[in-house]
């Protein structure tokens, strides 16, 4: 368990203080995948790294396993990084040396016998699906390809924890979905505890368990994934969730609703039916969701019809598809 004790932390810089950390309060749980969501100088990298104080709080305590990190010793705290591992969005491999080379490193670091990190290297090869590139070098390699490598890295030492800040950031969709199912099957099989840092919902909604909302230091909600996003309670939280351009706030001359689509079967036609079953036509002013493994997930946004008998009409059969939404007016 990791736990946050009112955290702050707080930076001089010659425009004057910067908050980075304010009065963080927050528990992740052993084995959950956790995110921690916000826009850009949010403060979620520096939270995360008190994580393995490479930052150090102003104020407040950092526990794993209900011992305060910050009180123990220099040697304590080198076993306790030992156990975290990070992985980051620009990889940070090394060039100079191939696949078996860079996974083999931290191995090298802990002094572990080079038989003993040759099959660790060997094992974590095939948990990441690199078998076949053992002596390619990171010039070879594709992002994606570089990704999994650099998890294949920061799991060499058996961590407890995994740190991934922004890691998907750089990758295109596809190869998004299949590094997030890498950390999903990692999680599942070798219990790790993942901690998650992005600034995109489609993320968070793939992988994690639990989500921290975070703006300008202040965490400012935190919920299961799907409370989260069924009903966002901070204004950072709905701008995130709802992309700008069908914004509820940029429709207020709209009676609109927010559809939102948690897990139904992607096949089925939602808004096809509700036209057919209530008779009434409905404008459909934005979407914004994907297919994960046959289901659906994700929101859209229409315009109902002025006649109050359609839109209650409307709002029946989606109480009796169990379908969630959200009145904009």
């Amino acid at each position: 368990m990791i736990r946050f004790d009112n955290v702050s932390k707080k930076f001089n810089t010659k425009s004057g203080e910067v908050v980075a950390a304010n009065h963080v309060n927050l528990q992740i749980e052993d084995g959950e995948i956790f995110g921690i969501i916000g826009f850009s100088g949010a403060g979620k990298s520096t939270l995360v790294r008190h994580i393995n104080l490479l930052e150090y709080p102003t104020e407040g305590s950092i526990y794993i396993d209900d011992v305060d990190i910050t009180k123990v010793s220099n040697k304590e705290l080198r076993r306790y990084r030992q156990k975290i591992g990070m992985i980051f969005q620009q990889f940070n491999l090394l060039e100079q040396r191939n696949v078996t080379g860079n996974i083999m490193y931290p191995l090298e670091i802990a002094g572990v016998k080079k038989t003993e990190a040759k099959k660790r290297v060997e094992e974590l090869l095939h948990i990441v699906g690199m078998e076949d590139k053992a002596a390619a070098y990171p010039s070879q390699l594709s992002g994606g390809q570089k990704q999994r490598v650099a998890i294949a890295r920061a799991l060499a030492t058996n961590p407890d924890v995994l740190l991934c800040d922004e890691a998907t950031s750089a990758l295109d969709p596809i190869t998004t979905r299949s590094i997030l199912e890498l950390l999903k099957d990692i999680n599942k099989k070798l219990n790790v505890t993942i901690v998650v840092i992005t600034h995109e919902m489609k993320v968070v909604e793939q992988i994690c368990d639990r989500v921290a909302v975070m703006s300008a230091g202040n965490i400012e909600e935190i919920g299961t994934v799907r409370e989260v996003f069924m009903n966002p309670k901070s204004e950072t939280a709905r701008k995130l969730i709802i992309p700008e351009e069908t914004n509820l706030v940029s429709h207020t001359d709209r009676d609109v609703l927010r559809i939102v689509f948690d897990g139904q079967s992607a096949f089925e036609p939602i808004v096809s039916s509700l036209t057919i079953e209530c008779q009434t036509m409905v404008n459909i002013l934005g979407a914004n969701t994907e297919n994960i493994g046959g289901k659906a997930y994700g929101q859209m946004l229409i315009e109902l019809p002025g006649d109050p008998d359609k839109v209650q009409k409307i709002k029946d059969y989606l109480d009796r598809q169990g379908i969630h939404y959200e009145r904009g007016r």
